[in-house]
């Protein structure tokens, strides 16, 4: 059961065999005679089916925007062909007489459905690389309690860190937070830690704070760098801002919950009482990804005396929930004023001049709209006194391949920014 829970979706043997199901019950759809009629209605509903799948993915995407993104052209590609496939399908059943061995015909067109459905959700899926497994898919857990218990300092070359869930207290917000998931470095799990920095990572929205790790693979990403470091990298702790993954409180106190306190009062106060860590802001970092980048740099840019550097990763303009008047009456109790004061730039403005803030921006390149929001608030940030850099992730859009590049990337340079200067 394990090992089927833990089959990759995005890739590999099932995706695959999905794929070519597809595919084959297609072309055996299309595999016969057609009269010029025939042909003609086969012709037609292919035609129809593709241009009603991109009417479908323009409407969602660039004219309702239900997401909240701009679907990638991978993904436009995908809704296009399974629509279609179906339109295919659907005139085949119709279209077919009841004559002998058109049963089949009939019965392959009917299962050419749910498989061009399915094809379809694994390539979108991969576009976006939210689930990576049927666990992750089916919202079972992934890791167990962190385990903290110190390692002999006599273990050579375990470099690789740990990963576990923890709690960490609402003492002062309340905020009803689900259980955080912490990577531990090796180097943290010795008898005497030396003093290592501190990244809170926030992931999206919907999202879990697991989705860093499976999505993102930020664990592969951290183990890589600790293993020519001396299993050193900077403790990543994800605690969760939502409070379930359709929720959002957009990382401000309101009415929907006290998520800036509990991220920036809670969370810090029991990092710092669990691990040793860096005291100054100069060993603390904050990065998120889509709404986590919007709150990292919200609660980064309004907190220099917590956090002095900020990876905003596909992070909003501003803080949404719906659309704006919608935003200002949940979450800011109807107070115009105050939602725009709330906005990133606003906050760098608010909080100018920094002296010692370095803000790094990263985007896909195909993620448009996004990638116009990171170069307005460079330039707010910049405008603000702050050290700004832009990482434009290439043939990435709005998703967890994109955080993959800006971690890989980032990583040595929060590691520097953070003091962690460990030579290879």
């Amino acid at each position: 059961m394990a090992a089927l829970l833990d089959t990759s979706i995005v890739a590999g043997p099932v995706v695959v065999v999905l794929y070519v199901l597809a595919g084959l019950a297609l072309v055996l759809v299309l595999a016969r005679r057609y009269s010029g009629t025939a042909l003609f209605r086969a012709a037609a509903s292919l035609a129809a089916g593709a241009l009603l799948g991109w009417v479908i993915a323009w409407l969602t995407s660039d004219v309702w925007d239900l997401f909240g993104v701009s679907l990638s052209m991978v993904t436009r590609g995908w809704v296009v062909v399974v629509f279609a496939g179906i339109g295919l399908a659907i005139n085949t059943v119709i279209g077919t007489g009841t004559g002998t061995g058109n049963g089949w015909r009939r019965g392959v067109a009917i299962a050419a459905i749910p498989l061009c459905l399915l094809a379809a959700a694994a390539g979108i899926n991969a576009d976006f690389g939210q689930y990576t497994t049927v666990r992750a898919a089916l919202g079972l857990p992934l890791y167990g309690a962190l385990d903290g218990t110190a390692v002999p300092t006599s273990v050579v070359g375990e470099t690789a860190g740990s990963i576990g869930t923890v709690t960490i207290p609402a003492t002062v917000s309340g905020f009803d937070a689900r259980p955080a998931i912490v990577y531990l470095p090796a180097a943290a799990r010795i008898a005497h830690p030396p003093v290592l920095p501190v990244v809170v990572m926030l992931s999206g929205q919907p999202g879990t704070p697991a989705d860093v790790f499976t999505a993102g693979k930020l664990d592969a990403i951290l183990d890589a760098y600790a293993a020519t470091h001396s299993g050193q990298t900077p403790i990543v702790v994800v605690p969760d801002q939502l409070g379930a993954a359709d929720r959002n409180p957009m990382c401000v106190d309101s009415a929907l919950g006290n998520s800036a306190t509990y991220l920036t009062v809670d969370v810090p106060a029991w990092i710092r009482s669990t691990f040793s860590v860096a005291e100054s802001p100069a060993g603390w970092a904050i990065a998120g990804f889509s709404q986590g980048g919007t709150c990292s740099i919200q609660l980064g840019a309004a907190h220099p005396e917590l956090f002095g550097t900020i990876l905003d990763i596909s992070g909003e303009l501003v803080p949404r929930n719906g659309d704006a008047a919608h935003t200002i009456q949940t979450g800011f109790a109807g107070n115009a004023a105050a939602y725009a004061a709330a906005a990133p730039a606003a906050i760098l403005a608010a909080h100018a001049p920094y002296s010692n803030l370095k803000i790094i921006f990263a985007v896909g390149a195909g993620d448009a709209r996004f990638l116009a929001w990171a170069n307005t608030l460079d330039a707010a940030a910049t405008a603000a006194g702050a050290d700004t850099q832009l990482i434009v992730s290439p043939g990435t859009a709005h998703d967890w391949h994109t955080v993959q590049f800006a971690w890989t990337t980032a990583l040595p340079l929060l590691a520097a920014r953070t003091g962690l200067a460990v030579t290879p």
